[in-house]
């Protein structure tokens, strides 16, 4: 059967999709090589292979599209995060899981950790509101698997909120870290091999830090 063809309007919505996505990408690459300030509309707009003018159509201002742009990391990992955090199972294998999802999401968009920090550095209301929206929730239900994990018996008794911030600062800290270790002489810390391992040390320290029996294998 012959499907109908695509209507004039549903092509533009695709284009103008594409588009979009092309200036957030091509945004991403610039902010996080030269930051808020250093970042030019032009140069952002040839690395997009679009019109400037198409970009000041789908965002007014360079600090519209910055916000965009860091919205559309944490609205991305905040939806699967949440899906792993409040799924059902031994506490145990769900913070595997979800220290296994956090670590590939930003091995697959390592330049997260440059924009992160420019985004928590650069103070004003943005960081406040985008903490009470996607950080907030994330924070509780990780609290919440914590404590769950500690009742059932899954995990030692910590306090829950330095146990949160030790085990992101696992995560987060090797990627932020990549250019002093590549100064100090590591090897390319993005490297197939080097993501590998950290990913196995940052779960056995996981394992051997919180759990109640670190040898017990996980569901």
């Amino acid at each position: 059967m012959k499907l109908p063809a695509k209507s004039n309007r549903a092509r533009r919505a695709e284009r103008g999709a594409a588009s979009r996505a092309s200036i957030l990408a091509a945004a991403e690459r610039v902010f996080a090589e030269r930051g808020l300030a250093g970042a030019r509309m032009d140069e952002i707009a040839t690395q997009a292979r679009v019109n400037k003018a198409l970009v000041y159509y789908y965002f007014k201002s360079k600090e519209e599209l910055y916000e965009a742009v860091v919205e559309d990391h944490f609205k991305a990992f905040n939806h699967q995060a949440l899906e792993v955090l409040s799924s059902s199972g031994p506490p145990r294998d769900i913070l595997l899981r979800y220290v296994s999802l956090h670590f590939d999401f930003i091995s697959a968009r390592h330049r997260y950790a440059s924009l992160f920090q420019q985004f928590m550095s650069a103070g004003g209301e943005m960081p406040r509101r985008f903490a009470r929206k996607y950080f907030a929730p994330r924070s509780e239900a990780f609290a919440g698997l914590l404590q769950r994990g500690i009742r059932e018996g899954d995990f030692r008794r910590v306090d829950r909120f330095h146990a949160g911030v030790s085990v992101i600062a696992l995560i987060v800290f090797y990627f932020s870290a990549a250019p002093v270790l590549n100064l100090l002489g590591h090897t390319d810390a993005f490297s197939e091999a080097n993501l590998k391992r950290r990913k196995q040390e940052v779960l056995a320290f996981i394992r051997h830090g919180l759990f109640s029996n670190p040898e017990s294998e996980a569901s």
